[in-house]
């Protein structure tokens, strides 16, 4: 390839072993990568055993923002962050795939004993106050989007625009719905005076502890690999193998790699029944021995109790099972 592709590997959650080990991901995806270990990051991120592709750290909320200007051609990003980069403008980013992680909701919440069920409920019993209603976010445009299609706030306030201040900046003429620009930590907004909030929440545990309920979910929301503008030819196919590689490591995670012996005798049966059962990916490898043999099958992990159950019940030994690495399919 003539030219490197800049890659940006996101900082914060989504390099975090509790929710989203990117650096991990691309581990076992089998990329060699120094200066991206969880919690200890460096702006020197290498990838020595790939030299077309060079590496930078980028903060999931500005993840988009390179997309667009060409900064970085391909990234890992949740899909919320498109989304909210997205919604007052059109943009360039394609989305090469998803990878199944950082798992999230973007919800609206409120303090635990109020008595709304929905946005709509909110609106209905606040359509008479004279202060503004106040929501913290980090989401200003999905939540200002998302107020906006609101029957109830239409009947009340038509068309009008809720009122957005990101830091210093501000947009929208309704004055009495404010949605405020958060930096993190916007469940503690409530106990400081707001009404609402718009987060994202994986088990919905910090806003328990936080003394709040979700009453709507915005959007759904996972990591993926997103390209860019600069992004096309060589350095799009260059994407789409990373991304295959990638997508290997993650489909691995949901298998285990399953070795057993087996009498020469029971080998057709025990055969029949993984695949009729589909208790194995494709069907049994099978290495023959005198009087036994040894056969090795992928296994779905969900199924995996059932299956060491049922090979007992035809004599199975020396059942052997490895977690694995990257499974291409």
């Amino acid at each position: 390839m003539n030219e490197k592709i800049i890659l940006g590997l996101p900082k914060g959650s989504l390099n975090n072993v509790k929710r989203g080990n990117t650096h991990q991901l691309f581990v076992d995806a089998g990329y060699d990568v120094q200066g991206y270990e969880p919690g200890d990051e460096s702006y020197e991120i290498t990838i020595s055993n790939d030299s077309e592709i060079v590496a930078y750290l980028t903060r999931p909320q500005s993840t988009p923002v390179e997309l667009n200007r060409g900064m970085v051609d391909i990234a890992i990003v949740g899909e919320d962050w498109v989304k909210e980069e997205s919604v007052l403008r059109d943009n360039d980013i394609t989305k090469i795939g998803d990878l199944d992680y950082g798992k999230t909701r973007l919800i609206v919440a409120v303090p635990n004993d109020s008595p709304y069920n929905s946005l709509s409920d909110f609106f209905k019993a606040n359509k008479d106050r004279k202060t503004p209603i106040l929501c913290f976010t980090e989401y200003p445009n999905l939540t200002r989007k998302h107020i906006m299609e609101n029957e109830v706030y239409q009947e009340i306030y038509g068309d009008a625009v809720p009122f957005v201040q990101v830091r210093g900046l501000t947009d929208g003429d309704n004055e009495m719905v404010q949605v405020i620009n958060s930096d993190g930590a916007t469940e503690v907004y409530i106990a400081k005076g707001a009404d609402l909030i718009v987060d994202n929440t994986q088990t919905g545990s910090s806003l328990k502890k936080a003394g709040l309920k979700e009453i709507e979910t915005i959007i759904h929301s996972s990591a993926g690999l997103y390209a860019g503008v600069n992004c096309t030819g060589e350095k799009l196919e260059k994407a789409k193998m990373i991304y295959e590689q990638l997508l290997g490591a993650v489909t691995a995670k949901k298998y285990f790699d399953v070795k057993f012996n087996i009498s020469n005798n029971k080998i057709d049966d025990v055969s029949n029944y993984l695949i009729d059962n589909k208790l194995c990916a494709d069907e049994p490898t099978i290495t023959p021995g005198s009087d036994f043999s040894q056969i090795n099958v992928l296994i779905p992990k969900a199924k995996f109790p059932e299956m060491v159950d049922a090979i007992k019940g035809f004599d199975a030994t020396s059942i052997i099972r490895n977690d694995l690495k990257q499974l291409i399919e």
